[in-house]
């Protein structure tokens, strides 16, 4: 149950985000290089509302197994969210 717990916590954490970022301004790597738009910014907010969801009902009825899995799949789903932020390997060589 503590997966679906944690699930939840972080599928909430990242719909927010997504949320906020898709009315705000697009930041120099999610917008320029990884082309993310305010709608790709709302595709994974509604990702992450279904899978808080999921996780909610998963904890409900303590479906420990199915929290597991599911919280393996959106780690994966967030980790790609996440790298959106963050700056890429520099090219120069040092």
């Amino acid at each position: 149950m503590i997966y679906s717990a944690a699930g939840a916590l972080l599928a909430a954490v990242v719909a927010v985000t997504a949320w906020h970022r898709s009315r705000g301004v697009r930041g120099y790597y999610d917008g320029t290089i990884y082309a993310m738009d305010a709608r790709t910014h709302r595709r994974y907010c509604a990702i992450s509302v279904a899978f808080a969801a999921y996780f909610a009902v998963a904890y409900a009825l303590q479906w420990t197994a199915a929290g597991i899995v599911a919280l393996a799949a959106y780690a994966t789903i967030a980790v790609f969210y996440a790298a959106s932020f963050l700056r890429g390997a520099s090219d120069d060589v040092e």
